[in-house]
């Protein structure tokens, strides 16, 4: 049976598609359309997720929806567009928070766990605890906007200087360099009440439409003049105060004992994740590594296809690799068509030797090879590579080719077997949803991907998720002594991850990157 899952039709849209319980493709619009605009199906999505499963649109028996905001006119159009889209399936609707406890827990190897959702007001609710045993999810708890740990930490973003909604990753690795002095205070704005937490709104003025909407008593208690931005020296402080705070609160409002598992936007917080794992509340933690509105297409997904097949076998999360790759003809017309020079290494030994011969040249070499990833992470498909030995390869990543701050830092990707020797990190690790910390007699090697008190953002490989990455890996181990490899996202300029070899042509001329392996194809500058 195919099941095909839609979420994030608001923000972030995405398709996935089951086939028999087994997830077997997923996209996201903004890789494949960027200039898609909300509050549509993501046809083109679609499209790409149909092709990577090998379906047709005929073939599909159910279309599960993970609800838009409300159900007026747009909800009911976009089911009609449904029933011309997918002729022979029934198409059913799933709450918002419900498509996030199902892509957390269906995709654990877990048989129970406790299941927490943590978001902004996905819809008008902001985050939910669930009780999953077997192949039922039971509601516990839920906390309604605006009590919403998300909405105070998007506010927190705002108020130093960056995006609401769409940069609270870098308040995230800002923290890192500071010292939570000010958490008392965000524990003051969102007080314990119940089995939830509930925002004291007079910390906010209703009438600032800046800087987070903070009223007098909050700069009063952070020693500033009423509506003053944050000073430089401060900034840290307050990132590391409101994620410290954030972090004991999900681990208040999920408790303790047994399993772990985790969804959300909030579950894209490395720091939080590890958090928890270290906290030793629970046995195991599982992240649903795409946490945010599009992994909520696979937890509609999931809820239907265990919804109708109650008995059926779980089939855990195995892969992020869900999304189009490309044939070595069609790169081949890509690179000719955009009259480029390159070398075809025609077999996976000569691939992999061009691709070490330039990385030990201390260049930068972008990698493009196989299935695009789901989520916002780059794992070893989409990726840009550097040397950790080369001294300057962190510097020239974040200066001129990625242009972002400092304190966002790289992960360093590792083979699964020689993981232990240079890092601590859990299971999470697989998917960059946590961080690790670094041996102690490897920091010096490492010290310009480190994260404040020795974090470093770890991607562990394994053989048979990924192959052809890890032997990568592997091969550069064998020449230089270490397995490991500096890793981030192939995209430029706040562009979504590359996902057609022209993607990949665009973004790298348009860069410092040195070399490019895209497919079995060489290009060097």
């Amino acid at each position: 049976m195919i099941v095909v899952g839609l979420g994030g039709l608001m923000k972030d849209a995405a398709c996935a598609v089951l086939d028999s319980g087994e997830l077997v493709a997923a996209v996201e619009q903004q890789k494949v359309a960027p200039r898609h605009l909300r509050g549509g199906l993501p046809q083109e999505a679609i499209r790409a997720a149909l092709e990577a499963a090998g379906v047709r649109a005929e073939d599909v028996q159910t279309v599960a929806l993970a609800r838009p905001l409300g159900e007026g006119h747009l909800a009911r159009h976009i089911h009609l567009e449904l029933r011309r889209a997918f002729p022979q399936a029934r198409v059913v609707s799933v709450d918002h928070h419900q498509a996030h406890a199902a892509s957390a827990y269906y995709g654990s190897p877990f048989e129970r766990a406790t299941v927490v959702a943590v978001d902004n007001a996905g819809d008008f609710r902001c985050g939910s605890r669930w009780r999953a045993e077997g192949n039922e999810l039971r509601l516990e708890a839920e906390l309604s906007f605006p009590d919403s740990l998300g909405d105070l930490y998007s506010r927190v973003t705002e108020l130093l200087g960056f995006r609401p909604s769409m940069e609270e990753h870098k308040v995230q690795w800002l923290s890192a360099s500071g010292e939570p002095k000010y958490a008392a205070v965000f524990h003051e704005i969102l007080r314990r009440e119940g089995a939830g937490f509930r925002a004291d709104q007079s910390w906010f003025d209703m009438d600032r439409r800046e800087a987070g909407g903070f009223g007098a008593r909050f700069y009063q208690a952070l020693g500033l003049p009423e509506g003053g931005t944050i000073p430089e020296a401060m900034k840290a402080d307050v990132a590391a105060s409101i994620q410290a705070a954030v972090e004991q609160m999900v681990m208040d409002f999920a408790g303790s004992g047994g399993n772990l598992c985790l969804a959300g936007g909030l579950g894209l917080n490395a720091l939080l994740v590890a958090a928890l794992e270290r906290s030793g509340r629970w046995d195991q933690v599982f992240v649903q590594p795409a946490a945010g509105n599009a992994g909520t297409a696979l937890g509609a997904a999931w809820h239907a296809w265990h919804h109708m097949r109650p008995e059926a076998p779980r089939c855990p999360l195995r892969t992020l690799c869900l999304g189009p790759e490309f044939g070595a003809e069609q790169i081949k017309r890509v690179l000719e068509n955009c009259k480029l020079r390159f070398r075809f290494l025609p077999t996976r030994e000569e691939l992999l030797a061009a691709a070490i011969e330039q990385l030990a040249q201390d260049r930068i070499v972008a990698w493009m090879q196989g299935r695009m990833e789901f989520g916002p992470r780059a794992l070893g498909n989409r990726s840009i590579l550097a040397s950790p030995l080369d001294p300057y390869s962190t510097e020239n990543l974040n200066v001129y080719i990625k242009h972002r701050e400092g304190f966002r830092k790289f992960a360093a990707s590792v083979p699964e077997e020689a993981a232990g020797e240079y890092f601590e990190a859990g299971p999470n690790a697989r998917f960059l949803a946590t961080v690790g910390r670094v041996r102690e007699k490897h920091r010096r090697t490492f010290e310009a991907a480190v994260l404040g008190p020795g974090w470093v953002r770890v991607h562990i490989v394994s053989r048979e998720e990924n192959p052809l990455f890890h032997q990568l890996l592997i091969e550069w181990g064998r020449r230089t002594g270490l397995p490991v490899l500096y890793n981030t996202s192939f995209n430029l300029f706040g562009d979504p991850l590359v996902c057609t070899p022209r993607d990949a042509v665009r973004s790298f001329y348009s860069s410092g990157i040195d070399a490019m392996v895209v497919g079995h194809f060489l290009l060097e500058k």
